[in-house]
């Protein structure tokens, strides 16, 4: 079977790691660019956590710097979560790989421009620069098949009662994502909830006995005491480990492990209280019509065995 051409828009972070890790060594996806977006930390951090994780894997993919900061707000980050660098006072060393002498977007146009077949997009951060890529070169729709990301939220958000963090943090560019008429496939929290590791797996994962694994289990320890941090998100996370971004990918391998429906989505940019919710209208009570097939549910152990497989190599 050919590889599926895929670009990979992330802003790394520690489940950004996870789902890399997954994209970039299964066998039946070609990731022909990654693009970095400030969100989890500063663009600064993400691209250099980019470029060291990429270069430890051995890959040589061309990886170039997108935004700064969002369309209109100012940056938010998740520092409290990623830790000061991004994962979690984990470290890698020295990058091989070098920074694109072209833009994020920049490099996404001549991706798309050179491709034999309609390319697939992983978003996995805040969407600036896939926002910003569909305003600015519309003319390039047709050589995007799908846009499959990790963010919005049906019921309920985790930074905000209604909204989730890489939709809050740039709103404006989100919405420009769910209204191009693309496909659009939503990983949203109703179903990275469903998508976690227990505590017996994360301990799994340090004695698989790698340099790799026992990097990556640091990580996930530091992900999971953040959450011990506030009662808050204690009780939001329980015991477990949520791989979020790691669905978008797994979608883009496996679409059976998922289980979803097509909903119209639009993004609120304007409330005061309500900014970066995704409104699904699940119940259909409006005349539009679907524009974003949102997943809800996942088949864990397969999802799990999936990881798993390639945390060996």
């Amino acid at each position: 079977m050919a590889k599926k051409p895929v670009i990979i828009d992330c802003d790394p972070g520690i489940d950004d790691v996870m789902m890399l890790l997954l994209g970039l060594r299964h066998e039946d996806i070609d990731v022909k660019l990654i693009t970095t977006s400030a969100g989890n930390q500063t663009q600064e951090k993400v691209i250099d956590n980019a470029l060291r994780f990429v270069s430890y894997l051995g890959r040589n993919v061309e990886i170039a710097r997108g935004s700064e900061k969002p369309f209109i707000r100012d940056l938010m980050i998740a520092g409290d979560i990623h830790g000061e660098s991004g994962l979690g006072g984990v470290t890698f060393p020295e990058p091989t790989l070098k920074e694109s002498d072209q833009p994020a977007i920049q490099a996404m146009v001549n991706v798309l421009r050179e491709a034999d077949e309609p390319v697939t997009i992983v978003a996995t951060g805040p969407m600036t620069n896939v926002g910003a890529l569909l305003l600015a070169h519309p003319e390039l729709k047709h050589k995007i098949k799908q846009i499959s990301i990790m963010g919005g939220a049906v019921l309920g958000g985790n930074v905000t009662p209604q909204a989730e963090f890489n939709i809050y943090v740039d709103p404006e560019a989100a919405e420009v994502v769910m209204q191009s008429g693309l496909p659009i496939i939503m990983s949203g929290l109703d179903v990275t909830h469903k998508a976690y590791l227990t505590q017996s797996e994360v301990a799994a994962m340090k004695e698989i006995g790698t340099p790799l694994t026992e990097k990556l289990h640091g990580m996930l320890t530091h992900y999971m005491d953040a959450q011990g941090d506030s009662p808050f998100l204690e009780s939001y996370h329980g015991d477990v480990l949520r791989l979020h971004d790691l669905c978008a990918v797994a979608y883009v391998i496996d679409p059976t492990l998922f289980e979803g429906d097509d909903y119209y989505v639009t993004v609120e940019t304007s409330g005061s209280e309500t900014a970066g919710a995704t409104v699904v209208d699940h119940l259909r009570n409006t005349d539009h019509e679907p524009n974003v097939h949102v997943l809800y549910d996942v088949d864990r152990e397969r999802f799990v065995e999936l990881f798993f497989e390639y945390l060996r190599g």
